[in-house]
């Protein structure tokens, strides 16, 4: 999108955000609100498309606390003046509401208080952002944001709604004006628990689905992965509740839906990681990985060896997606297995299967050869740069990011055959030395046994067949995976809704 005196004016609107341009704002340096993959992948497509020169600008909660901002402390002519000085030159839109301010968290963990940040949010968005920003297309992003794809179908705007976690919340339209968002002018846009009669009818009893609503209201969706939006529509994941396949594969039937993968946190680079030992590049990887390897090994209590084959486990312990409890059930046989190479495993990551790990780890006494960590993300960078392997052997995967950080850093995913992961690992070739992973098919503990054994297999290649190996895994990465390639295809979006006639 090359910049233009009438280059289309585009609000992404997100619950969560990280590391902002200097020139979106005066503030976009402070702004900082993440709960997960959305506030990075967020950041850096709007990041992406500002230097792309798009006439980008976004909305999301002003988390005060978050955001280091103390206007307690001010004086009421302080608090004008920052106000107005922030928001008369800035592409960055607050809404304001207490309820984001004293929050130390994006998301609440009761429904209820969720629910009244969701309604706050977009009521700010809908009353005050989109009538100073009047622009020409709206990408919203999410449950939180569900509301808004059908007031601005009523209001003309094409709205592209990107669809990352298959999670949805329930509120009436009654609780919805409650807390000061009209929704009479286009309730008949959202979609809801059953088929509603009437406004009135429907408005106290029948309640609003959100992620629904925002699937249903928009002009265009995405989900964050071709093949994960493929097996919705095809009923792969029974745990997607019908009324979400079914309005996402309505939109995909009539042309109006896509898959685009998410991008890594630019950070993450183990050119210029400060959280690294050594830093490196695919000319470089070689000695400094093991450099890396013997830090982290110290620093972790695992024994030091810059020669043991290192698998990584970045994700959250998550048992329903995540498949950390494949991992536990071969745990001892595999460290048993290859106790003469070495194997270590290493976990840095919070989750309800932690304490199983940490007691298979006591019962066995492993603990020089697997370390359980809390998350730190310094910890992290550095267990990316040190480890040989990362495991993600995910149940379903919308499209995860710590596969393609691994090959950014020279380290080779073992992944489960599933939507995002499908789309960016290709199981090695021994034949051919192409592939950028290891790959099984069915989803347990055999699958993931088989994928780990290919792994050291690769392992005991010659050391230069290796290096050759990972030095392309990197290079490709770093051209595969970037947010600029991101932005692109989002862009591509934005020029074809703008070029169609709204229906």
């Amino acid at each position: 999108m090359k910049k233009k005196k009438n280059s289309p004016r585009i609000l992404v609107v997100t619950p969560e955000i990280t590391s902002l341009p200097p020139g979106m704002g005066n503030m976009a340096n402070r702004l900082r609100a993440k709960a997960g993959g959305l506030a990075d992948v967020s950041a850096s497509l709007v990041g992406a498309l500002f230097r792309c020169g798009a006439d980008v600008h976004v909305a999301l909660p002003h988390y005060r606390r978050m955001f280091h901002v103390d206007l307690g402390n001010m004086v009421s002519d302080e608090v004008r003046a920052y106000m107005m000085h922030f928001n008369s030159s800035s592409r960055i839109h607050l809404a304001e509401d207490r309820i984001f301010y004293y929050r130390d968290t994006v998301y609440s963990s009761y429904s209820d208080d969720s629910f009244k940040q969701a309604v706050a949010f977009q009521r700010e968005v809908l009353n005050n952002i989109i009538p100073a920003v009047q622009p020409d297309l709206i990408h919203c992003n999410d449950w939180m944001t569900g509301l808004i794809p059908g007031a601005a179908r009523r209001m003309g705007i094409p709205c592209l709604f990107t669809v990352h976690n298959i999670h949805t919340s329930k509120v009436t339209l009654e609780n919805i004006e409650d807390r000061g968002l009209d929704t009479a002018a286009f309730w008949q846009n959202l979609y809801y628990e059953r088929p509603p009669v009437n406004y009135e009818e429907t408005r106290s009893s029948n309640p609003v689905d959100l992620l629904t609503s925002g699937i249903f209201g928009a002009h265009f969706i995405n989900t964050v992965s071709p093949t994960f939006l493929r097996e919705i529509v095809d009923g792969c994941h029974d745990f997607i509740a019908p009324q979400i396949r079914n309005e996402i594969a309505a939109k995909y039937y009539s042309g109006c839906a896509g898959g685009i993968l998410n991008s890594p946190d630019e950070a993450e680079n183990p050119e210029t990681d400060n959280a690294l030992e050594v830093c490196y590049n695919a000319d470089t990887h070689r000695q400094a990985k093991q450099v890396n390897k013997i830090a982290f090994q110290s620093r972790t209590g695992l024994l030091v060896d810059q020669n043991a084959p290192l698998f990584f486990w970045p994700n959250r312990l998550d048992p329903v997606q995540k498949g950390c409890q494949l991992l536990a059930e071969i745990m001892y046989d595999l460290v048993h297995r290859y106790y003469d190479k070495n194997l270590q495993i290493a976990i840095v990551a919070n989750g309800s299967h932690q304490k199983i790990f940490r007691d298979i780890v006591a019962f066995h006494d492993f603990y020089d050869r697997v370390t359980v960590c809390d998350f730190d993300e310094t910890l992290s960078h550095l267990g990316f740069a040190a480890s040989d392997f990362v495991l993600v052997p995910s149940r379903f995967e919308p499209c995860g990011l710590p596969q393609m950080t691994a090959q950014y850093y020279g380290t080779l995913p073992i992944v489960r055959d599933t939507g995002g992961l499908h789309d960016t690992v290709e199981h090695y070739n021994f034949n051919e030395n192409t592939g950028n992973g290891f790959v099984f098919r069915d989803y347990d503990a055999n699958g993931l046994r088989w994928a780990v054994d290919e792994a050291m297999r690769f392992y005991g290649l010659p050391a230069e067949t290796k290096e050759r190996a990972i030095a392309t895994v990197m290079r490709n990465a770093k051209r595969r995976f970037n947010h600029d390639v991101t932005a692109r295809h989002y862009i591509d979006i934005y020029e074809s809704m703008l070029a169609r006639p709204l229906l």
